[in-house]
């Protein structure tokens, strides 16, 4: 055993000498990753509509050492995500996080909310997949870029109230695997992060009487909401090398949800 160890490397979860977006990354999980994957040694730029927000989650990474650069962009303006994706110098990774959810019955969806869920959680995520890949094919070596998709468990299941989320979710999905096996031979990994409910301000705010919460962790196999660093754990992992033969996957971290 101790001789066939010599042919493989040890797995590796640092990204030292990458560049990586992340758009949606003013708070929750896009913060989250954003301080994971500077702490990882990424070079790491914050894509959001808010200059506060994102002046927040720079400020906490130059105080621990990290390089990073905000761009306040709606990711739902084409043209200008795909300016400032043309714009930077080098891109290695790219995290397709910003998204919404407005969660009710599908007899009370209008035409608004439709609108809203399906220009930013599927054309947008889309559009910026697309520049950055562009992008990314300027790259050499073996390992020309990630493309990590931030989907959700109801990306897999159905679930009451969340009939255009869950559709949206479902839409990332069948992106994610056609565009891996498309990418795979150009050297780029695409995969889907998708979490169950993320204990975090926002999810408090939708999960906002215990009703709704016991409702919620009943679903959850482990009786609990994921925390923020269980995400983002799984998010470094599939930006590194030690996923270097993972692409066209989704990578689930919902305490059982979609098992059952």
């Amino acid at each position: 055993m101790a001789n066939e160890t010599k042919t493989w490397g040890m797995p590796s979860f640092r990204l030292d000498g990458k560049t990586a977006l992340i758009t949606g990354a003013g708070g929750g999980i896009g913060a989250g990753v954003a301080l994971a994957f500077s702490g990882a040694g990424a070079d790491v730029i914050l894509v959001g509509r808010t200059q506060s927000n994102l002046d927040e989650v720079a400020h906490t990474i130059r105080r621990c050492g990290g390089n990073v650069q905000t761009i306040v962009c709606d990711v739902t303006d084409s043209a200008a995500i795909r300016t400032v994706i043309g714009n930077i110098p080098v891109l290695d990774i790219l995290v397709n996080n910003a998204g919404t959810n407005f969660p009710e019955p599908m007899l009370d969806v209008s035409d608004e909310h439709l609108d809203a869920m399906l220009n930013l959680n599927v054309k947008a995520c889309f559009v910026t997949a697309q520049a950055a890949v562009k992008k990314m094919l300027a790259n050499t070596g073996r390992d020309v870029g990630v493309i990590i998709n931030v989907s959700s468990q109801m990306g897999h299941v159905g679930s009451p109230d969340r009939t255009v989320y869950c559709m949206t979710k479902h839409a990332i999905e069948g992106l994610t695997k056609a565009m891996a096996v498309e990418l795979a031979g150009r050297g780029i990994r695409v995969n889907t992060l998708c979490p169950t409910f993320v204990d975090t301000p926002l999810v408090r705010k939708i999960i906002d009487t215990p009703e709704k919460e016991a409702f919620l962790v009943s679903k959850i196999p482990m009786g609990h909401m994921a925390k923020m660093e269980d995400v983002v754990g799984a998010a470094l992992y599939l930006a590194g090398p030690s996923a270097r033969m993972v692409t066209g996957t989704s990578l689930k971290v919902d305490g059982g949800w979609t098992a059952q």
